[in-house]
């Protein structure tokens, strides 16, 4: 497997003519876990949905790179064949659209060479549900119709499993769950985690990071990164708040 690099180069991004990132640069190797922190309102969740192509937001300057390929205005489908993936903050209801046809559809459009027997395919899935203690029944349940929050969440780790991408953007993942879900989730990406797949975490808080250790961790203020470093930063974060991290 050859490794994967997601490159943000000088991201400047706003919504309704309101700028929210203000020149973002991150670099993301396969073999990496990066965890993304900041306060509320700092532009966490908007980075996510810019790098997936949320149609909310506008691009003004700046690149967003796979493997040297310039995916800063590709279409969402296009950013996922080249192996992007991002786990909402807040997953919304399709109705009418059942689990089980999206997931196959989703796995199709991704691998179309693969040819995966319809039994073999969902085996898998199935085999995935149960991991993330999610029940059978869900496969034919519409896209998180009537779930609840942490059946959402769920439901975004068992897409991230089943659709393999190569970068996975985790938007406060942790929100919502409760403890014993979280460990679920944990094993599930720790489990997913190896040289093939790169991770960034966005989160608030440090609760996923005490089961998932990140290498790099990068603190966004007011749209901007104001400090890289590893895991003491975090668990300064964790003691003390943001106040102390100076723009």
């Amino acid at each position: 497997m050859t490794n994967t690099v997601l490159e943000i180069k000088n991201l400047k991004a706003e919504v309704e003519g309101k700028e929210i990132l203000k020149g973002i640069n991150l670099t993301v190797n396969s073999g990496e876990i990066h965890a993304l922190m900041g306060p509320n309102g700092a532009g966490k969740s908007t980075l996510g949905e810019v790098l997936i192509g949320h149609p909310n937001y506008k691009i003004t300057d700046g690149k967003i790179m796979i493997n040297g390929k310039d995916i800063t205005y590709a279409a969402p489908e296009e950013r996922a064949r080249a192996g992007l993936f991002l786990a909402f903050q807040n997953p919304i209801t399709v109705s009418g659209v059942k689990i089980s046809t999206f997931l196959r559809m989703a796995y199709n459009n991704l691998y179309p060479n693969e040819k995966m027997p319809l039994k073999e395919f969902f085996n898998m899935v199935k085999g995935v549900m149960k991991d993330v203690d999610m029940d059978e029944s869900f496969i034919s349940r519409a896209i998180n119709d009537g779930f609840s929050g942490g059946e959402r969440k769920r439901f975004e780790v068992l897409q991230m499993v089943i659709l393999k991408p190569k970068i996975v953007i985790l938007d406060e993942i942790d929100s919502g769950l409760d403890v014993d879900a979280l460990k679920l989730v944990s094993a599930e990406i720790k489990k997913m985690y190896n040289e093939n797949v790169g991770f960034l975490i966005i989160t608030h808080y440090q609760r996923i990071l005490k089961d998932i250790a990140p290498e790099f961790v990068h603190v966004l203020k007011d749209g901007k990164i104001v400090m890289n470093g590893d895991k003491t930063v975090s668990d300064r974060i964790e003691d003390e708040g943001y106040d102390w991290i100076k723009e």
